[in-house]
C-alpha cells in the first residue's frame, strides 16, 4: 500500500513512532521498544488486558529515522494461545516525493501458515493508513474502530 502524505519523512516518522501519532492512529496504543536492529517493542494500549494490554510485539528487523522501520509482528498474549507462532513482517518505507511530500510504502508480508490476522488486515490497514495521513496533514485521525 502507497500513500502520499503531505510533510517530511522525518515528520511522518515521528508519527509512526511517536506516542501522540499511534494513540490517534493505533487505537488508542503506544509503541514501547529499542527501535534499532535486534531490539524488541511492543504495541501497548487499552483492550483485553487493561489499559496495559500487549496488542502486538516482536522484534526491530530495520530501523532507519526518515527512511524505513521493519518489524516482525505477533498477536499479544491475551489474543492467541499459540501467539509465539503466529508471525508476519510489517514495512514502512519513506521517500521524499518533493518538497515537503513523504511517499509512504507499507507493506505487512512474511505470515506464518494460518495466521488467523491475515485476511482482517486487507481492510484494517488501508484504514489506519488513512487516518495516520489524516492525522499528519490536519491534526486529526479518521474515526476507526479495531
Amino acid at each position: 500500500m502507497t500513500v502520499y502524505i503531505a510533510a517530511d519523512p522525518m515528520t511522518v516518522w515521528d508519527a509512526i513512532t511517536g506516542d501522540e501519532g499511534n494513540r490517534a492512529v493505533m487505537f488508542g496504543s503506544v509503541l514501547r521498544g529499542d527501535l534499532v536492529p535486534g531490539g524488541h517493542y511492543e504495541y501497548i494500549g487499552p483492550g483485553e488486558a487493561g489499559d496495559e494490554t500487549v496488542h502486538v510485539y516482536g522484534d526491530v528487523l530495520q530501523a532507519e529515522p526518515g527512511a524505513v522501520l521493519q518489524l516482525t509482528e505477533h498477536p499479544g498474549p491475551v489474543y492467541r494461545e499459540n501467539h509465539a507462532e503466529l508471525m508476519s513482517r510489517m514495512t514502512w518505507r519513506l521517500e521524499q516525493a518533493g518538497a515537503g511530500l513523504t511517499k509512504l510504502t507499507f507493506t505487512n508480508d512474511g505470515w506464518s501458515e494460518g495466521h488467523p490476522s491475515q485476511a482482517e488486515t486487507a481492510e484494517t490497514w488501508p484504514m489506519v493508513l488513512s487516518s495516520l495521513k489524516s492525522w499528519v496533514e490536519t491534526g486529526e485521525a479518521i474515526p476507526v474502530s479495531a
